[in-house]
């Protein structure tokens, strides 16, 4: 016994542990693309014989064979070796076939190895090919017989590295290549030859990602980092479309998965997600798959649903949408380096030309070995009854030999090669067939001298294999390429739906289907838009927006909030909402006074904005873009103004602003030119005392002017009636002024351009009526209109806005 230092031991036995695992287990070559385990696999079924085209043999024979001769570690893991090489949604090109249960998507285990038979796969046939030529190096197994000996490594034709990908987990590391297609690799391998100096960016236009076996899509942006670095991500998603069932629901039907999602267990985290109720709108869930469609995942949604909403909420809550952690780990002259697609491509190529440099040696001696035995026998062809005397009188074979070469100046194995032959064979020799023979072996060892000489008749003869290759094995890309974004965002899963946004007196906020408000005869009491508060609150401001709009916010005081439709809180129909000062930061005794959706900012469109003192400003949307959650200035204001009023413009429109009073002026809209946000204004329409703005709008020469009173009366005038004018004047008469105590003052005004839409008028008491244009008559500026709502006691006309095309009409 020695004394030992304890820790010196610990770090170097760890150090030699790693090592043997990292080289001698979880990591593939870059040669071959395999782990020694599966090379193992492999040789052992070439020498036994179990090979493509022939019989299958019994899986627990051939793990008996590896673990017997080649492998020293138990039959379980190289069953899960040999199950794997076979199972087609793990390797992109399987190099075992296999005859039983072994396994499914699912992750259903494969059966008992005694149950299942294999044999090599024709594609494996090339990772063999030529072994028998001297072309890799051979070493002892663990058995240390000098009888026994196994390859260091495959003379692989196949690219099995990128064609089948890699993965193990190492000590301190772990590999994960995904496979590729054999035909965009074949000719990425092709390029480099031609062209050594080639980019990884010209790479990845013939390689422009992976190809798995499941199929699925997979996003281009992050591949072309995974290729120069050797690491990075790659988003996949499943393979989805929409059908129509025979109820005609709407159903998602997965077709293709992402690569290593089970399906099983997929299956089962949709169920739950869907009873936890953090996805809705599904209504069943099926496997459909079957021996027809390797996969057939049916989602059947509610008829409420919307079927991108819901797919993408599937996307970003299960393994629809999958993340491949790319590590392209390899051995390269036996040491783990991290490589680039062109670092794995150039290896395998360089790997070729040894193949191929050793294959021709080998073959360029065999050729000569048989010529020059060939030269001894045209020699005796002449002669060859002295030859048989010579033989038949000599005492064994050694002097047979010796009088052979003597006479015919032989060498000692040209002699032996013919003492060797049995006389009946020497009377049977045809001169014609061994100088035929001769010959072409002469051509043979001039064209393996040549390759030898000339690199490029090397690369040349690697790329005839690689295309031979292709054409046998190469079949159509499985994998989808998007080049669009990836990244969901809250808008992509919320159902892009029209949507009626209120705002209250008293500041409530809220947002509610369209499709809540059945439309309505004129003159109907309407249903009720929000519970009437026990302080009397009521809807002052309406507009329709769609969800993925901006809703943006003007106050009295011309300051304007930002929000996304979305983020204002959807609720039922007979609620209140919530306050306004909960989404946006507006101060103490500040009011919204306009709302507006806008679809888009850009400086080719204004806003345009009128306050309730006359006052106009137009500034590009594009300012707007960034509003802060604090609001930005929209509009300066005079003493006692207030901003009520904004529009979207192009900038060159005819704008018209009616008073409550019943004064109107149209007017071009490029008498206002284009201010900073930091701006009062100009004059839109000069008031009378006592008067003020009632409505703006943006002019349709072919269009309405629609007006509602307090009172709840309303009319359509055409707008031709009412002449171009400059702005700042009074205008002329929108109403008849002696039906004004009847009617009540104008208390909105939009320009309306198509009368299939509707009109929605809500009163200060919550109550909202939905009707058809088409049901309101058209009549001259200087008129009262007719009754649109009929309002109760003490009630008035708060507010109206469009709503769309009209919908048939629904009874209550």
């Amino acid at each position: 016994m020695r004394p030992i230092d304890l820790e010196q031991e610990m770090r170097q036995s760890y150090l030699d542990y790693a090592m043997s695992v990292i080289v001698s287990r979880a990591l593939p070559d870059v040669r071959d693309g395999l782990k020694p385990v599966q090379r193992r696999i492999l040789y052992a079924m070439l020498q036994e014989g179990i090979t493509a085209g022939g019989r299958t043999k019994k899986s627990a024979a051939i793990v008996g064979e590896v673990m017997k001769n080649y492998h020293p570690h138990g039959d379980q893991s190289i069953y899960d070796t040999l199950a794997r090489l076979v199972q087609p949604w793990v390797m992109r090109y399987p190099l075992v076939t296999g005859q039983g249960n072994f396994g499914s998507v699912d992750g259903d285990p494969p059966a008992a190895q005694r149950y299942t038979e294999a044999r090599m796969s024709a594609v494996a046939m090339t990772m063999v090919e030529d072994i028998d030529k001297d072309t890799v190096d051979m070493v002892e197994t663990y058995l240390a017989d000098p009888a026994i000996v196994e390859p260091s490594v495959l003379p692989a034709l196949l690219p099995n590295l990128l064609v089948n990908g890699a993965s193990g987990i190492a000590v301190g590391m772990a590999t994960n290549i995904p496979p590729h297609n054999l035909g965009e690799v074949c000719d990425a391998l092709a390029r480099l030859i031609d062209d050594p100096e080639i980019s990884t960016e010209d790479l990845v236009r013939i390689i422009p990602g992976p190809d798995f076996p499941t199929g699925g899509m997979i996003y281009a942006r992050d591949i072309s980092q995974v290729y120069a670095t050797g690491h990075g991500r790659i988003v996949m998603r499943a393979q989805v479309e929409f059908e129509e069932s025979r109820h005609g629901r709407e159903q998602i039907i997965v077709r293709e998965l992402p690569y290593q999602v089970n399906k099983a267990r997929l299956l089962a985290s949709i169920a739950e997600l869907v009873n936890e109720k953090k996805i809705e709108g599904i209504a069943d869930l099926r496997d459909e798959s079957g021996r027809s469609e390797s996969t057939r995942i049916v989602v059947e949604l509610k008829p409420s649903a919307r079927p991108h909403t819901v797919l993408n909420n599937l996307y970003k809550h299960t393994q629809l949408q999958y993340t491949f952690g790319a590590l392209m780990l390899a051995l390269v002259d036996g040491r783990p380096q991290v490589l680039g697609l062109k670092a794995i491509l150039q290896p395998f190529v360089d790997f070729r030309r040894q193949v191929v440099v050793r294959r021709t040696r080998f073959l360029l001696a065999r050729a000569r070995e048989r010529a020059h035995i060939l030269e001894g026998l045209l020699k005796c062809l002449d002669h060859i009854d002295e030859v048989i005397a010579l033989i038949r009188a000599a005492q064994d074979e050694r002097a047979a030999q010796t009088a052979l070469e003597q006479r015919f100046e032989l060498s000692e194995r040209q002699s032996k090669a013919i003492v060797d032959l049995r006389l009946g064979r020497l009377t049977r020799l045809e001169s014609g067939r061994i100088r035929e023979e001769y010959e072409t072996l002469i051509k043979e060892i001039a064209r393996f001298e040549d390759i030898l000489a000339n690199p490029r008749l090397v690369d040349q003869l690697i790329k005839d294999e690689l295309a031979d290759l292709r054409k046998r094995f190469a079949d159509p890309r499985r994998t989808e390429i998007r080049y669009g974004d990836i990244e969901l965002n809250e808008e992509d899963l919320i159902p892009k739906e029209q949507v009626f946004v209120t705002l209250t007196h008293r500041g409530y906020v809220k947002r509610i289907p369209l499709d809540s408000y059945r439309a309505q005869h004129r003159g109907g009491r309407g249903v009720v838009g929000a519970k009437r508060s026990t302080e009397q609150d009521y809807v002052e401001h309406s507009t329709t927006a769609s969800t993925h709009s901006d809703m943006l916010f003007f106050t009295n005081r011309g300051r304007v909030f930002r929000l996304r439709t979305h983020e204002i809180p959807d609720v039922k129909r007979q609620a209140k909402g919530i306050p306004v000062i909960n989404l946006i930061e507006i101060d103490q005794g500040e009011r919204i006074t306009a709302l507006i959706s806008v679809e888009g900012f850009s400086d080719e469109q204004y806003l345009v904005m009128v306050t309730r003192l006359g006052q106009i400003k137009k500034t590009p949307s594009a300012a707007y873009s960034a509003v802060r959650r604090n609001g930005l200035i929209a509009i300066n204001l005079q003493e006692g103004d207030e901003l009520d009023w904004v529009r979207i413009s192009t900038g060159g429109d005819e704008l018209l602003v009616v008073t409550r009073q019943g004064k109107g002026v149209r007017f071009s809209e490029k008498e206002v030119r284009p201010m900073g946000r930091d701006t009062m204004g100009v004059g839109a329409i000069r008031l009378r005392a006592g008067d003020e703005v009632a409505g703006f709008d943006i002019v349709n020469p072919r269009g309405h002017v629609l007006v509602v009173t307090q009172l709840g009366f309303g009319k359509l005038t055409p707008m031709a009636d009412y002449p171009v004018k400059s702005r700042n004047i009074q205008g002329v008469y929108t109403v008849d002024q002696n039906a004004i105590p009847k009617i009540g003052e104008i208390v909105g005004m939009r320009v309306v351009e198509d009368l299939s839409e509707e009109l929605m008028v809500v009163s200060t008491m919550g109550q909202v009526i939905r009707i058809p244009l088409e049901q309101v008559r058209v009549y001259a500026r200087q008129t009262k209109g007719v009754i649109i709502m009929r309002l109760a006691e003490g009630d008035r006309v708060g507010s109206m806005a469009g709503v769309g095309r009209a919908e048939a009409l629904e009874a209550d």
